[in-house]
């Protein structure tokens, strides 16, 4: 599918409501009891780019970005304000951050991913968008040096190691990241009156399977 590695204004996406969605297909039995399942393996995130919107400058710089991506036919990087980066917020990112593999002797190529942990579950979220600049990893709490020890493919999220990580040794890494995603609309409908009387454009967004 066309996608634009290019992010959506920041400034814009700051102060958007959204987050993850899931979906569980739940059916009652005669006796009350209920059996629940999900066809997905994965979350798929929801935003609605209009609550950003402060001024008519940033409609007018809403609709170009709009009319830049075709409406639905283009995806784009989003910055998820809640959620986008492997530390906590309040923190710097941190190559042992979290863990996305272990050395098996051969394999160089890993998959960045964050941990999300409640209790004694947790789930396990591919990051396809690292930021480029922010990556850090590192071998068995060893801080290894991009370029020169790894590479990042910040349009897949793939890290490619130099050498194998040994057999058993822990791989982490740290990094910001985005959310694919396009426009969930082929139509804005906004108006100067409207937005001066304090409403503001719907314009939602979807998260994109990459």
């Amino acid at each position: 599918m066309s996608f634009h590695e290019i992010r959506f204004p920041s400034r814009l996406s700051f102060g958007s409501v959204g987050g993850p969605e899931r979906l569980t297909e739940v059916v009652t039995l005669a006796n009350g009891f209920e059996e629940r399942n999900t066809p997905w393996a994965h979350s798929r995130r929801r935003y609605d780019a209009g609550v950003g919107m402060r001024s008519l400058d940033d409609v007018s710089e809403l609709i170009a970005f709009f009319e830049a991506r075709r409406g639905r036919l283009h995806g784009f990087r989003w910055k998820d304000w809640a959620d986008f980066k492997t530390s906590l917020s309040a923190d710097r990112v941190s190559y042992i951050d979290q863990r996305i593999g272990t050395g098996d002797g051969a394999t160089t190529v890993f998959q960045l991913s964050k941990t999300y942990r409640s209790g004694e579950q947790t789930y396990v979220r591919p990051i396809s968008k690292p930021i480029t600049g922010t990556i850090r990893a590192g071998i068995q709490d060893d801080e290894l040096d991009e370029f020169r020890h790894f590479t990042v493919d910040a349009a897949t999220g793939l890290i490619t190691f130099a050498e194998p990580p040994d057999v058993g040794v822990e791989v982490t890494a740290g990094f910001e990241f985005d959310v694919p995603v396009r426009f969930d609309a082929d139509a804005i409908m906004t108006s100067v009156a409207s937005f001066h009387a304090g409403e503001v454009p719907d314009v939602p967004v979807v998260e994109l399977r990459v």
